[in-house]
């Protein structure tokens, strides 16, 4: 049996740039998407927090250290500059490979610079 999990995350990264003319995907600064694991043309699932869309491309490099996270092609209708995403990449395991399992989370500030990395999300109490 297989399971899905998520492999990489990218919390509350900001996105910079919104181009809609552009052939598609979503460009990531590359110091992120080394950061993560997440390697240039993989899909990824993007989450909007500002409006709630939710839907997949997939990864190209933008220059190291830019901060860029620019939302190309049709998917430029669904994110505008300075809104809040979640990246996230998943992977398919087995069984085996899920028992030490943990994904990449990677933490970033406003400027989508990291300001932490976790395997683990930490529970918040009620």
């Amino acid at each position: 049996m297989q399971t899905i999990m998520l492999k990489a995350k990218l919390h509350r990264a900001c996105v910079t740039h919104s181009e809609l003319e552009y052939e598609g995907s979503c460009a990531i600064d590359g110091l992120l998407l080394d950061a993560a694991g997440i390697r240039e043309y993989e899909q990824i699932h993007i989450y909007n927090v500002n409006n709630g869309e939710r839907f997949t491309t997939y990864a190209i490099r933008a220059h190291e250290g830019s901060g860029i996270v620019s939302v190309n092609g049709a998917a430029a209708r669904l994110a505008a500059p300075r809104d809040i995403v979640i990246i996230c990449a998943y992977v398919t395991l087995s069984q085996s490979e899920l028992l030490n399992y943990k994904p990449t989370l990677i933490y970033v500030d406003a400027n989508n610079q990291i300001v932490r990395t976790s395997h683990t999300i930490p529970i918040q109490a009620a």
